[in-house]
């Protein structure tokens, strides 16, 4: 039986929900993975928690003032970090201090929020590789919706050509809204917000940054590619007007807020922004919250995948995957999870 410890820096809403989920797995890491894992530290921005024999859920209220910051996870004595702090993808957030120390000290390190991976992604994907540390972000790509996963694993060894993704449930909700019900585009973001799914400041999913975002991971992680944020082309929802919803519904076409990579020779080009689709393509289906990813292979041809999930438990979920794998990579040996630290 394998001793595991984890840390888990950003303590809001999916970091919560993270913790708890995990701990209501240790059983399932026992019997599958032979791995007592154990919830060693969790941390927000001013205080937090340690216990070395384990934290259970019915303390996660009581942090202490103090205790946070990338020092408190490395006295934690945590084999891995799971960070999930707000996102700025601008300057990398508090995960970027938090994310480079635990892939220095040879830390295996699951990333939840976007911004560091965005604003540093070649430096952490080095610090990864000369470490020889694990770094994995299925809930920082889509979360519930598998994006990297299929490049690295589903789609292995084959060459991309085109990537097409409905990666932001709240633009896609929006849209939904605005042509299936007439709404503005005001009217349907009040909606949204009553509802709980859109941020108080909508901008970074509106104006087509959490997609971009989302659609940068993807390649440079994913697909091994180097771009940068600048060089995305980015056009959100804020600017449609009612005689664009008139058109569509004219034409019988479906808008979307798309994330796209295309091969261009030895290049990809990358945009976001709104694409429409006819009745009988599969992304003119995807409704309201849900998220879908398009990838055109070589050799594999086209592969689909349609999905969504409850937040913040889907999130959780896909950075509990992610924990998976690595524990699946500690028991198997590092050599066998070689590409992975890689990427």
């Amino acid at each position: 039986m394998q001793d595991v410890k984890v840390a888990v820096a950003g303590f809001g809403g999916v970091g919560r929900a993270t913790a708890k989920l995990l701990l209501e797995r240790r059983e399932r890491y026992r019997a599958v993975h032979g791995a007592d894992v154990r919830l060693v530290a969790v941390c927000g921005s001013r205080a937090g928690l340690f216990d070395a024999d384990g934290l259970e859920a019915d303390r996660l209220d009581a942090l202490e003032d103090g205790l946070t910051g990338p020092d408190f996870v490395a006295t934690s004595g945590a084999d891995i970090l799971i960070e999930a702090g707000p996102t700025d993808i601008r300057t990398g957030g508090p995960g970027l201090a938090y994310l480079t120390a635990a892939l220095s000290e040879g830390r295996d390190t699951i990333a939840i929020s976007k911004g560091a991976l965005v604003h540093s992604g070649r430096p952490l994907r080095e610090l990864a590789r000369r470490s020889g540390a694990l770094l994995k972000m299925s809930g920082a790509a889509a979360a519930a919706l598998p994006t990297i996963d299929l490049v690295q694993h589903s789609l292995l060894g084959c060459t991309v050509l085109k990537v097409e993704g409905i990666l932001n449930a709240t633009t896609n909700f929006l849209l939904d809204a605005m042509t299936q019900r007439g709404l503005d585009f005001a009217e349907a973001l009040r909606e949204a917000q009553a509802k709980g799914f859109a941020e108080a400041d909508p901008r970074n999913d509106t104006q087509g940054w959490d997609t971009a975002a989302k659609l940068l991971i993807l390649a440079n992680f994913g697909l091994g590619l180097d771009i940068a944020l600048d060089d995305v082309t980015v056009t959100g929802i804020e600017g449609v007007t009612r005689a664009d919803l008139e058109g569509w519904a004219r034409d019988g076409v479906a808008p979307r807020l798309v994330g796209s990579l295309v091969c261009e020779g030895d290049a990809m080009r990358a945009e976001v922004g709104i694409r429409t689709y006819r009745a009988d393509d599969p992304f003119a289906l995807v409704s309201g919250k849900n998220k879908a990813i398009r990838i055109v292979t070589d050799a594999m041809g086209e592969t689909l995948a349609i999905g969504a999930g409850t937040e913040p438990l889907a999130t959780a979920a896909a950075a509990l995957k992610d924990l998976e794998h690595i524990l699946i990579a500690r028991a198997g040996g590092r050599t066998a999870s070689t590409m992975e630290s890689i990427l």
